[in-house]
């Protein structure tokens, strides 16, 4: 009996105990089910915010590559914006706010509206659920031809910003550009005004210009027409627009072993065509005095006649220009019958003489040197040459354009020096940013450098050759004291009607390498040396370097081609400035 109520008991304990067990494993499992759709919740909260997240960083990528395509449609777009906008008008930074003006009627952009009320605008395709808005600053686009845009994007309670650098993929995106790949004929009616590759194409003895002898080409190179190459060496890529059926998209000049080239970043490949702007009229009007803000922020210096530019390393410049009068105007230069002489650009009887007058370099400016105007009524106008210039050679004097040129026993082409002419005579260390632009012809007259590399930047835009001055003698052999081997131009050149060349360049032997960094752009071919296939036995041979600053700046309003992108440079992530109510936080 005792060992069967010890039994009961026994029994009845452990079913207490079985008891309490199941009760605690009933709370552990609860528990682990509640954590479990706990998660679950949190895991697609989560989800949800990371997709809203992603959706509004891409949302803002989408409203930069609209602002894109409304620039490729409308160059001029750079100037719209919303004036209220932070980012546009930065609180307490002058230097930093934008001129723009909100495009009205069909033009109007919700993208560009601001605040809780402001809309925002959809991004194609999303049904939407994803938005973007941009704020534009273009403080900085005619000084270096970069506009800066700050897009948002939204999707859901999330929005996301980056900031985004836009710039003219122009001339200065190469370090060699030529539209036609033959001599210039200076005819606008020759028949070699036509490409190798067109229809009708250009015919046999145009004088085609190969690349050979050595050159070297540091930097991407296009050409509107058909490369002839025989040995040179090109370390980036290289486009033209020839497209043939079959073969190579250039022209050996002969076979291998005696023409090589070398292409370090593969063979030319095509690309579309790329337009020259017809006149560099557009640098000209940047020396107007009469016009708004918007037009011409601030006005650059115009010089009249043969001009003489001497830079000097602490930041100023020498100028020698005879017959100037007014180094600004109101109205059209070619027209105008008023101007101003402000001190930035030179004391007029100091300009006139035979020292120069010396002002800071015009940082972020245009200087233009223009032709003597024809109309008597025009502020720059005089009838007579001014002291020291003679037009015409007589018997016992030769004939001197105020500057000096030509020099004593100097021959010279029957078109050089033109006493009325915008010549352009330059050198020295530069320091700052400019663009030198003329009517007619720029003489580089020594070398022209930086005196930094990174900070200062210098366009030549020439309306008609741009010259590597070369002067020779009577018998074709330089002049003494002229002779110098080896020559350096740190720019961005650019010849709209003609040509980049070495004046004389089949003359003078051979005078060591053309030390270029920067970029050329050329409506034709120029000459720097000729030679056999493997040396070259006058001039120059090529040594080009790309100013790779070019691909995120370029030198001050210097001129875009007229078929033109805009390309994005940087992009950056920002904290947004926007809350998903659109107000700023």
């Amino acid at each position: 009996m005792m060992r069967l109520l010890h039994t009961r008991l026994r029994l009845a304990e452990d079913r207490g105990i079985a008891l309490i067990s199941v009760i605690a494993i009933g709370a552990v499992i609860a528990l682990l089910v509640a954590t479990a759709i706990a998660t679950s919740i949190a895991s697609v909260k989560a989800s949800r915010e990371s997709q809203d997240t992603s959706g509004a960083l891409a949302a803002a990528y989408a409203g930069v590559e609209e602002y894109q395509s409304l620039l490729a449609n409308n160059p001029a777009y750079v100037r719209f914006g919303n004036s209220a906008s932070r980012y546009t008008t930065p609180p307490g930074r002058p230097d930093l706010k934008s001129d723009v003006t909100l495009p009205t009627g069909a033009a109007a952009n919700t993208a560009f509206e601001l605040g809780p009320t402001g809309e925002w605008t959809d991004v194609p395709g999303s049904s939407g659920t994803a938005d973007f808005r941009y704020e534009v600053n273009n403080s900085a686009y005619d000084a270096t031809g970069v506009v800066t845009l700050r897009s948002t994007g939204r999707v859901g309670g999330a929005t996301r910003s980056i900031i985004a650098d836009l710039k003219q993929e122009g001339f200065v995106a190469y370090v060699y550009f030529t539209d036609l790949e033959t001599s210039d004929p200076n005819s606008e009616t020759s028949t070699c005004n036509r490409y190798a590759w067109g229809s009708p194409a250009r015919p046999s003895g145009c004088g085609e210009i190969k690349f050979d002898g050595g050159d070297v080409l540091d930097g991407d190179v296009h050409s509107n027409d058909v490369i002839v190459i025989c040995n040179a060496t090109f370390k980036k890529a290289v486009t033209t627009e020839y497209k043939p059926s079959s073969g190579p998209a250039y022209k050996r000049l002969n076979p291998a072993p005696t023409c090589n080239p070398q292409f370090d970043s593969g063979v030319p490949a095509f690309k579309g065509h790329i337009e020259m702007p017809p006149t560099n009229n557009a640098l000209l009007k940047e020396t107007r005095s009469d016009l708004t803000a918007s037009d011409v922020p601030k006005p650059g210096c115009l010089y009249t006649g043969p001009t003489s530019i001497v830079f000097n390393n602490n930041g100023t410049m020498t100028v020698k220009s005879p017959w100037t009068k007014a180094t600004r105007t109101a109205g059209d230069a070619a027209t105008a019958t008023s101007g101003s002489t402000p001190a930035a650009c030179g004391v007029i009887a100091q300009l006139n003489s035979t020292s120069g007058a010396t002002v800071p370099v015009p940082d972020n400016n245009v200087v233009y040197v223009q032709n003597v105007p024809g109309a008597t009524n025009n502020v720059n106008y005089s009838a007579t040459p001014p002291s020291g210039v003679r037009c015409t050679a007589t018997s016992t004097l030769r004939a001197d354009n105020g500057l000096g040129y030509p020099l004593a026993d100097e021959k010279a082409d029957a078109s050089a020096y033109g006493c009325r002419n915008g010549d352009l005579f330059t050198r020295g260390a530069v320091k700052g940013k400019l663009t030198l632009a003329s009517s007619n012809y720029i003489y580089a007259v020594g070398d022209l450098t930086y005196s930094d590399s990174k900070e200062d930047v210098l366009g030549l835009v020439g309306q008609n050759a741009v010259y590597v001055w070369n002067p020779i003698n009577n018998s074709d052999n330089c002049l003494p004291g002229y002779c110098n081997t080896n020559r350096t131009l740190q720019a961005a050149i650019l010849s709209v009607k003609h040509t980049f060349t070495v004046q004389n360049f089949a003359s003078i032997g051979y005078r060591g390498e053309l030390r270029i960094t920067g970029s050329i752009a050329q409506r034709y071919r120029g000459p720097v040396g000729n030679g056999t296939t493997t040396s070259i036995s006058n001039g120059y041979k090529k040594k080009y370097s790309y100013d790779t600053r070019f691909k995120y700046t370029a030198p001050p309003k210097f001129l875009a081609p007229l078929t033109t992108t805009y390309g994005v440079t940087t992009f950056i992530e920002v904290d947004p400035p926007f809350a998903a109510n659109g107000s700023y936080r």
